[in-house]
């Protein structure tokens, strides 16, 4: 991984620079793009927050991954077939660009500039993404409630540089994502404040054991 890859500067040129890149401005709960199409698209947030939903055929509702400014997503990520319907969901107002994944491999006709530069630090942005799959992978198999949340709490925690940090989610939204029930997850916060190990206002979590 480039340590010096600046995803706020390749933003700026991607949806500057490329005549094939869309930008598109979405309201809060409003559905950006839909997986079941499979166009092979990749989508990246350029501000706000956003939920990749899995509605099954029973109509249950699991959040699959949370999205802020600078992730990447779309069906390029999710290839195998399903028939489960893939949603992202924009949690608050947001900015996204959209690109075809396929047109990487095609000359530009308008030959701009930055196509080779979009060839040469794309993959950046996709190692990235692998590497928090692989993170939400790792906190899915946490055993306990209890594991599930300060895990996912640590990560917080270290993406902020802060013992403090707001939850980007509702609960309701958090034990869909963490994938346990909501009653019990707010047991064990209940547990996890008498215990010492966090302060919880609102939403706003200070880990209290690091």
């Amino acid at each position: 991984m480039n340590i010096n890859f600046d995803v706020k500067d390749f933003i700026k040129k991607f949806e500057n620079s490329c005549h094939k890149v869309q930008k598109k401005t979405f309201v809060r709960n409003e559905v950006i793009t839909s997986y079941i199409n499979k166009r092979n698209q990749l989508c990246i947030l350029v501000n706000g927050n956003a939920n990749l939903v899995r509605y099954d055929l029973s109509g249950n509702r699991t959040i699959v991954d949370h999205f802020s400014s600078g992730d990447v997503f779309g069906e390029v990520f999710y290839s195998v077939t399903t028939n489960n319907e893939l949603l992202v969901e924009a949690r608050e107002n947001c900015d996204v660009l959209f690109y075809i994944y396929d047109d990487i491999r095609t000359k530009c006709k308008h030959t701009c500039k930055f196509h080779q530069e979009l060839s040469d630090d794309l993959p950046e942005l996709i190692l990235n993404k692998v590497t928090d799959l692989n993170t939400r992978i790792e906190l899915l198999t946490k055993r306990s409630i209890r594991d599930k949340l300060l895990g996912y709490f640590s990560i917080l925690s270290t993406r902020h540089l802060n013992k403090s940090f707001t939850l980007p989610f509702s609960l309701t939204d958090l034990a869909d994502f963490l994938s346990i029930d909501r009653s019990a997850m707010m047991r064990e916060l209940k547990l996890l404040k008498e215990d010492g190990f966090i302060e919880k206002i609102g939403n706003r979590i200070t880990l209290l054991y690091k």
